[in-house]
Formats: structure tokens, C-alpha cells, sequence
């Protein structure tokens, strides 16, 4: 063993004619051990809603989604599928066309509603996620029958105009819907008919309220129709094998379309304000908790300086016996690396035990849970964030032993031996 970190260890585990030094140490370890702990306890959770609210937007948002700004791009449906699905992360390509459309229903006359219509052709959706993956009642059915369209629509939204799906006993309800192409080419041209369009209701979906309250889905050829966009996209939806190729897909796309014509976005882009916030309240938690840590580590200065004045004549004898003055300088920052590992040893297993113990049980109990989706404080340990804590905890103290040690380096082996006599 290196002389340097024995004489270290012996200064903090053998013998002192001051025990107070001992517990001022001990409880500067515990102080560092109880800060990692709490670091890690809330970014794991802090960790575990942002991972739960990506989830529940996931569900209904796109991997990557890719945006048609020019109209007149050049570029096929076929192609741009073929393109996307050059990358071998892209499971499945969804072209889509969407836009805004007024509803209406003989039942709640007094009720117009714009809702989002968003065209799609079922042969190409995941019957896994989105839509429909969460049909609630009836079926997602988008075809043709009795040459009727279909149309899903979310469950708030019937409830809210009293629609519901066809059954053994009861005919399915039927909608209308209008957009603005639609009103505008009935003024303009002449026997252009009527601008509304029948649907038939096939089946209720039941996502976030945010989308079941103004969300409903069509099949792209009548989305074509209803929009007067006999040509073109609104652009395409991607799933990827994993979340975390999204960024890839996204450069492989951005080096192989014209930025003029297409815009490519990942999940992250699609709600960049909120993952912001979210982002920024984990970092302003990190160092609001990293406070907890500095006031452990002045603790160190004070037990270490104290260990600097009870050891002087040690080191006035080591300096005399020719031990350099940077050696003697390591031997204290030693002291509070040891120190430092130690506390943030112990307080990277307590944070950790202590998150899985949420993980796994759920001891601690949301406010309130029945207006939430979840009813404990939900956890997800990042292997990153606890190694950052734990190295910012070991800078720390290694940082505070720096005082101490210039000042034992400083010590003149004449007086400090002089002073043993």
C-alpha cells in the first residue's frame, strides 16, 4: 500500500487523544452519506413522472414525426415511406392528413364543435398504441359500409353529443363534418354540392382528455376529400424500435429531405415546452439537494484542520525525515476522499434501496390519487444521475480537504520537530 493513504487511513481510524475530532468526521460522513441519498431519492422520482407523462403522450404521439411544409415538395407518398423506412430503427410508417372541421349532430343541434380530424390508412397503423390500441367501445373500424364512412371519435366527446357505436340493438349515430375548404368551395364554385360529409360512429377511444375531447380519426381518402386535398400529405408518423434512436432517425431523415420542404421532429420536439420544464425542475432540484452536501463538506474543513493541528509534530517529523511538501499535501486530500467515499458510498446504497423500495411497494402514496392515473410517487433510478451525484459528492470533499491540506504543507518541520521536545 501506498504510505501516503496508509498514513491517511491511520489518521482517521486509529487512536486520537481528541475523540471529538472522530465524531466531527463521522458526522460529516453521515452528513454527506444522508445528502446522496436524498439527491438520489427525489431524481429518481423527479425521473419516474417525466417518464410516465413521455409514456402517456407516447402513447398517442409519434416517435418521429415528419411534416410536409411544401405542398408541392416532389416527393410521393411511396417514396417518402421507402426513405423512412431505409433505417432499420423504423418499425412501422403512418402517413397521415389532418386539420380542423366543425361537427355536427342532429341530437345536440345547439352544440358545434371544431374538433382535430386526422386521416389515416388503417392498413398502416399499429394496432399496439395511439388510437387504436384504445378503443373503449365499438371497434376501429374506418372503412366504408352501406357506402357510410367511418369514424372513431373519443369517448368524451360522445358522451358529451350522446354518440355511440352501432350495436345488436341500436343503429350507430351519425355525424357530419365541415371544414373550411369544404364552405369556402361551396361559395366559390358553382353546384359545388353540399360541404358537409356523413360519417357513421364505429368506435370510442379513451386517451388523455385532452385529446378525447377534440380528437377524432377518419380514413385518408375521405380526409382528402373533406380537406379538398386530392394530392399530398400532412406528413408521416414514425415508431422506432426504441425511444432513444429517435435523435439517430431524426439526422438520418434531416441529411436526406429538403429543410425547405419537410421538417422532422422527434417526440421530445413535439412537447419541447413541457420535457423543458420538467428538465429544469430536476436540474434546479439537483442543486437546491447539492446544498446538503456543501454543508457536509464544510464539516470536513473543520475535522480536517482539527486533525492538521492535533498531527503537527507527525508531520513536522515526516517533513524532517524528507517527505516532500505535495506528499504531505496528499495525504490530507487522501483523508477527505476517504472521507468523501465513504459518505457517498453509504449514500449511494441507502438512495437506491430506498427508490427501489418505492419502485417496487409504492410506501409513499400520491395526494389525492383518485384524479390521478397513478396512486404512489412513481420512481425510475438512472445509472447517470447516481454516478453524477456520487462523483460531485466526492469532488466536494476532496475540494474542502484542499484548505487543510495546503496548510499542513505549510507546517515547518523545524518548529513542529522543536515543539515535540
Amino acid at each position: 500500500m501506498d504510505y501516503r493513504l496508509a498514513i491517511a487511513q491511520r489518521y482517521l481510524s486509529g487512536r486520537r487523544s481528541m475523540p471529538l475530532i472522530s465524531r466531527i468526521t463521522a458526522i460529516s460522513a453521515i452528513g454527506v452519506a444522508l445528502g446522496v441519498a436524498a439527491l438520489i431519492v427525489v431524481l429518481s422520482v423527479l425521473n419516474g413522472f417525466f417518464d410516465f407523462v413521455r409514456d402517456m403522450l407516447v402513447s398517442h404521439d409519434p416517435h418521429v414525426r415528419i411534416v410536409q411544409v411544401d405542398m408541392e415538395a416532389g416527393m410521393g407518398e411511396n417514396t417518402l415511406m421507402a426513405l423512412a423506412l431505409e433505417h432499420p430503427s423504423v418499425e412501422s410508417v403512418v402517413p397521415y392528413i389532418e386539420g380542423k372541421a366543425l361537427i355536427m349532430h342532429d341530437a345536440a343541434a345547439d352544440v358545434n364543435k371544431i374538433v382535430h380530424v386526422r386521416g389515416v390508412d388503417p392498413a398502416h397503423v399499429p394496432t399496439s398504441t395511439g388510437v387504436a390500441s384504445a378503443i373503449s367501445f365499438g371497434n376501429y373500424d374506418l372503412g366504408r359500409q352501406n357506402r357510410r364512412p367511418g369514424i372513431v371519435i373519443g369517448k368524451r366527446l360522445g358522451e358529451r353529443l350522446l354518440l355511440t357505436p352501432g350495436s345488436p340493438g341500436q343503429p350507430a349515430s351519425r355525424i357530419a363534418l365541415v371544414s373550411a375548404p369544404a364552405i369556402e368551395r361551396m361559395f366559390t364554385r358553382v353546384l359545388s354540392g353540399s360541404p358537409l360529409r356523413q360519417f357513421e360512429v364505429r368506435g370510442l377511444f379513451e386517451l388523455q382528455s385532452m385529446f378525447d375531447e377534440s380528437y377524432v380519426e377518419i380514413h385518408i381518402d375521405e380526409a382528402r376529400r373533406l380537406f379538398d386535398q386530392p394530392t399530398g400529405l400532412t406528413g408521416l408518423d414514425l415508431r422506432l424500435s426504441s425511444l432513444d434512436e429517435a435523435a439517430r432517425v431524426k439526422g438520418f431523415l434531416l441529411s436526406r429531405l429538403d429543410p425547405k420542404k419537410f421538417t422532422v421532429e422527434t417526440w421530445y420536439d413535439l412537447q419541447r415546452p413541457l420535457y423543458d420544464v420538467m428538465q429544469l425542475e430536476k436540474y434546479g432540484a439537483l442543486l437546491v439537494l447539492m446544498l446538503i452536501v456543501l454543508v457536509a463538506a464544510f464539516n470536513i474543513v473543520g475535522s480536517l484542520t482539527m486533525i492538521v493541528i492535533e498531527k503537527r509534530r507527525d508531520v513536522g517529523a515526516l517533513r524532517a525525515m524528507g517527505v516532500a511538501r505535495r506528499d504531505i499535501r496528499r495525504i490530507f486530500l487522501l483523508e477527505g476522499l476517504l472521507i468523501g467515499a465513504a459518505g457517498s458510498g453509504a449514500g449511494v446504497i441507502l438512495g437506491v434501496l430506498v427508490s427501489l423500495a418505492q419502485k417496487q411497494y409504492g410506501f409513499v402514496k400520491l395526494a389525492d390519487a383518485g384524479s390521478f392515473l397513478i396512486d404512489a410517487y412513481p420512481v425510475a433510478i438512472r445509472t447517470a444521475d447516481v454516478s453524477l451525484i456520487g462523483i460531485l459528492a466526492l469532488g466536494l470533499c476532496v475540494l474542502a480537504a484542499w484548505y487543510p491540506a495546503v496548510r499542513a504543507a505549510a507546517i515547518n518541520p523545524a518548529e513542529a520537530v522543536a515543539m515535540s521536545g
